[in-house]
């Protein structure tokens, strides 16, 4: 039994330059990232991919086709070497897919055709400005894919990075609503990665780490938001340690769900899994047993959170640091619930084959229904 696989090296810097110079950045590393870390890539001499160029919604199979073709301009001027992820999930999925895609690739579907046999053709480099999505450490890439009308994952070994890295300078101009989405999927991340059924003791112990790093920073926040700031490098590790647990024991049906809206009505990932991260929970504890690991789950909350019902004590947590709006708040409608019930029966049985209970259309449905 594997017990845990952690493929990239993982660093911590400072600062961009520092970085740069202990990884001798040049001419052939190419760059893919937001305009807004622009100020810090001065006087690299790295071709540069901005995502804004190609639009500012989550990433499209369009979206990166695009990013495809001009990497391949810039790769036949300089020689592409390694792609330097500097970003959010949303540069992190099309990184991945930069990584892994032929030269000459038009239509980065035909990845997915051929998940099986995904070859690196750059070495990847991840820098996350953001705490979230943990994609420094996994080898998932997840796009919104036309011909399916969802999102999808594209998975592959070939996909890990190389080297992840953490400079919590980084961090430093992210507004709260993105550092509250963002770590509140991390801490999904390693809620769902715990009670996977393919969790062993090595990934639960990356996974309650990341649990204590996010509450009690989000504890320390809900007390004095000016410590934000202070605790830039706790979430950052916290994120990557999530990384690490649901990169080895999966994610389940919150993620699952949260595909359709997301795809749909382009809400931010963090936001749409915060979408169903309760109501999944409360599902499980409803139609669960009693023991296993959902009890010792609600045993940590508890030691964390200093209170007698964990699961209370995290929705009241979490409603102070960001309050959960309804999906009819992002312009869903009735004629939805089915819809996306459907699509996540239909296309997201991957990650619902590591619910702690089964989900069924039928629940999938009521799911729906009360987050509407």
């Amino acid at each position: 039994m594997k017990l845990l696989q952690v493929v990239p090296a993982i660093h911590e810097y400072a600062d961009i330059a520092a970085f740069a110079a202990d990884f001798r950045l040049g001419r052939h590393d190419l760059i893919l990232t937001n305009a807004r870390y622009g100020k810090y890539l001065a006087g690299l001499d790295c071709p540069v991919i901005c995502r804004e160029k190609y639009g500012t919604a989550e990433p499209t199979d369009d979206m990166v086709n695009a990013i495809l073709r001009e990497r391949d301009c810039i790769h036949a001027e300089t020689g592409v070497e390694r792609i330097i992820a500097i970003g959010g999930g949303a540069i992190m999925d099309m990184a991945k897919v930069l990584s892994v895609a032929p030269h000459g690739t038009r239509d980065c579907n035909e990845l997915y055709r051929n998940m099986g046999s995904l070859a690196r053709v750059h070495e990847l480099i991840a820098l996350p400005t953001t705490c979230g999505t943990g994609s420094e450490v996994t080898n998932i890439s997840v796009i919104f894919r036309a011909p399916l009308g969802t999102k999808h994952g594209l998975v592959g070994d070939a996909l890990y990075p190389a080297h992840a890295v953490l400079i919590p300078q980084l961090m430093e101009t992210l507004p709260y609503h993105v550092f509250a989405c963002s770590a509140i999927d991390a801490l999904i991340h390693a809620v769902e990665s715990y009670l996977s059924p393919l969790a062993t003791p090595m990934t639960d112990v990356f996974g309650e780490a990341a649990m204590r790093e996010i509450l009690t920073g989000f504890a320390a926040i809900a007390e004095d938001p000016s410590c934000r700031s202070a605790l830039n490098g706790q979430f950052l590790r916290a994120a990557t340690n999530a990384g690490v647990a649901f990169g080895n024991a999966g994610c389940g049906p919150v993620h699952a769900l949260s595909f359709a809206i997301g795809g749909k009505y382009h809400v931010p990932h963090g936001e749409s899994c915060y979408q169903y991260f309760l109501p999944v929970l409360r599902y499980y504890k409803v139609n669960s047993e009693g023991g296993g690991k959902l009890t010792k789950l609600e045993a940590l909350l508890c030691d964390i959170l200093h209170a007698d019902d964990g699961l209370n004590a995290l929705a009241d947590l979490l409603e102070r640091i960001l309050p959960r709006k309804p999906m009819s708040a992002y312009g869903a409608t009735q004629a939805d619930v089915e819809a996306f019930a459907v699509s996540t029966i239909g296309n997201q049985q991957r990650l619902l084959a590591r619910a702690y209970v089964p989900v069924t259309l039928d629940v999938a449905r009521a799911i729906e229904q009360e987050c509407l």
